[in-house]
């Protein structure tokens, strides 16, 4: 089967009304990813397809539709992330510790999307847990980028840890996707993959049924193609949830709307601590060509100080181990998933969490461990959790000055599987210019904005204030429209 590329090419606001003026069926839609799913099986961006499952919804949403009982999102496909659990459907969270795991219950997330009638095509690939900057520690292997240098054909990552939902998307296999963001885990894959990652305020989706890696910074949020889309899918995604303490019990607004405001008249902040230390001058000319088209769209630039950016990664990266030390503490092979033979119950346990976990889950795991443990708890976990809030306090001076805040979302383009894999200092250092507002619990927006001197393609980032992710999309399309980027330049594999 041949995949229809003028359906695989379809941007989620064109589906939808594409669907609803019956000018192909929901089917036809799935039918076409499917088969575009099955062409790029080399890029393992999927880790479960569900295609019968995807049918079979795809054709009670025709029956909607044709009823005139469509919902906001009836018969768009999308690929969702392997951390989000899916009644009856295997969720691994790439790893090897839940082989075999099917949930008996549906996470907050996609309980909302399937209401808004969207139509699953299967479980996307991501770093195991969560844990990674390249979607290679999956147990079920690394994902590939669609994208490839000139003149080098070598496989390059497609970010992580979402790379799996990003790499879909900008192959066409789906036009959306579920991800979640920690500490940059959706806007670092979607610059390197040329689609949008957004990640919404701490609190605007539910948690609940997501698999847990650090529970203060973990939130879901929507890859997608354009600024639009991925403003209708988050309309669908949040919504307050009683079963999440961690939920903000606030109005959901209409985020497609949103992305038509005015932004004239709006000031974005130029924080002079994101201009590091041998920075690719490609990614500066970028960040300024950003400036330049803001201000073309009627926004004033204003020079702000973050001062506490440069401890954003040594507190991430005593926070989130710290956290995840703690959540992975449930996975003992007693009661789900994989379990390794022991001599007795404690050898048991070591065994399973050697075998079950890869080096990457247990590096972070003993980080964890050592800095909650009694004698280093005050000298790193609590001192880290000061500067944080130091950090947080340093965003809410500078919005008293600016709407939003533009920096770049990484600070390089793709690079190839391997090439950092024994480094992993190197690899934390992709999230410098994403942990920041991850610590703050701040919506971030990664917007393509052009490309680096191999023809990759590079992305902006914008912040902006709690909860107002409408004045971030606004912002987010008004430069989107000014770059004027494409995903009609990939080849894809």
């Amino acid at each position: 089967m041949t995949a229809d590329r003028s359906l695989t090419a379809l941007t989620i606001a064109e589906a939808r009304d594409g669907l609803k003026a019956r000018r192909f069926s929901a089917l036809e839609l799935a039918e076409a990813h499917i088969a575009r799913m099955e062409e790029s099986r080399a890029l393992n961006a999927f880790i479960t397809e569900t295609p019968d499952a995807a049918r079979k919804a795809a054709a009670e949403s025709d029956r909607r539709l044709a009823a005139g009982e469509g919902r906001p999102l009836e018969g768009v496909p999308l690929g969702i992330k392997d951390l989000f659990c899916t009644e009856g459907t295997m969720t691994t969270a790439a790893s090897k510790i839940l082989d075999g795991f099917v949930p008996p219950y549906e996470s907050t997330v996609t309980r909302n999307l399937w209401n808004a009638g969207a139509v699953m095509l299967g479980k996307t690939n991501l770093d195991e847990f969560a844990m990674g900057s390249s979607n290679t520690t999956s147990r079920f292997g690394p994902v590939e980028n669609p994208w490839r240098r000139k003149g080098d054909n070598r496989p390059l990552v497609p970010g992580g840890s979402s790379g799996g939902s990003a790499a879909a998307v900008a192959a066409g296999l789906c036009p959306g996707a579920t991800a979640t963001d920690t500490g940059g885990s959706i806007r670092q894959p979607a610059a390197f993959c040329g689609v949008v990652g957004l990640k919404p305020t701490y609190g605007r989706c539910s948690r609940r049924g997501i698999v847990a890696f650090a529970s203060s910074l973990d939130q879901a949020g929507p890859i997608a193609r354009t600024v639009r889309d991925a403003a209708i899918l988050l309309t669908s995604m949040s919504g307050f949830d009683a079963g999440d303490s961690t939920s903000v019990d606030r109005s959901v607004p209409d985020f497609e709307a949103a992305c038509a405001r005015p932004v004239k008249g709006l000031r974005v902040g130029i924080p002079r601590e994101y201009r590091i230390d041998g920075m690719n001058p490609r990614i500066d000319a970028l960040w300024r060509d950003g400036v330049a088209r803001l201000r073309d769209a009627g926004m004033e630039p204003v020079d702000i100080s973050l001062p506490h950016t440069r401890y954003a990664l040594p507190v991430y990266y005593v926070l989130a181990p710290a956290e995840a030390s703690s959540n992975l503490a449930r996975y003992d092979g007693v009661r789900y998933g994989f379990r390794a033979e022991g001599a007795d119950l404690r050898d048991m346990y070591e065994e399973t969490r050697g075998q079950g976990f890869g080096a990457e889950v247990r590096r972070r795991v003993l980080i964890g461990t050592y800095v909650l443990s009694a004698g280093y708890y005050d000298a790193y976990y609590l001192k880290a959790q000061k500067v944080r809030t130091l950090i947080a306090r340093d965003f809410e001076e500078a919005f008293k000055a600016v709407d939003v805040i533009l920096t770049p979302t990484t600070p390089g383009a793709a690079f190839a599987i391997g090439e950092k894999q024994d480094d992993p200092i190197s690899m934390y250092l992709n999230d410098v210019f994403t942990v920041p507002a991850s610590l703050a619990g701040l919506p971030g927006i990664s917007v393509p904005a052009g490309l680096d001197s191999d023809g990759l393609p590079l992305g902006l980032q914008l912040i902006g204030r709690s909860f107002d992710e409408e004045t971030v999309l606004a912002v987010a399309r008004a430069l989107e429209d000014r770059a004027a980027f494409s995903l009609t330049t990939l080849g894809t594999a």
